[in-house]
């Protein structure tokens, strides 16, 4: 119904899509515009803050490397008993090569142990508090 008005309705898009101008307008449900909002917001601060701090030579850079998907990789899925980093859709070689980095350190750090120890010493406790513990 949208098409035919005079409104320019471009359809779904991706979240990347927000700010390359080809939209004015996003409509979504109120959580995700929320966390969309905030996220933005932070964002914002964040990029302020780097122009007050920073001297314009290295200032895209820092940008780059703070705020580029592909400089980290991907993030780790949690919950698994092994090491496994989810990665973009469009990930270029860049990011996989950082994805495998990522894993790598993950595992090298021994990240799943150090969660299975932290829910092994505050597990009791927070059963307790919620009064789930077993007699």
């Amino acid at each position: 119904m949208l098409k035919g008005t005079h409104l320019n309705f471009v359809g779904n898009i991706e979240g990347k899509d927000i700010f390359n101008g080809d939209v004015d307008v996003v409509v979504c449900d109120g959580f995700t515009g929320n966390v969309s909002m905030k996220i933005v917001e932070g964002l914002a601060e964040a990029l302020f803050s780097l122009l007050e701090k920073g001297e314009k030579a290295t200032l895209i850079e820092t940008i780059k490397r703070k705020f580029d998907y592909s400089e980290y990789g991907g993030a780790p899925l949690l919950g698994i008993n092994g090491a496994c980093i989810i990665s973009h859709g469009r990930s270029s070689k860049n990011a996989i090569k950082n994805a495998i980095h990522l894993a790598s350190e993950f595992v090298s750090l021994e990240v799943n142990h150090s969660i299975q120890e932290e829910i092994q010493r505050y597990g009791p406790f927070y059963r307790l508090r919620r009064g789930l513990a077993k007699d």
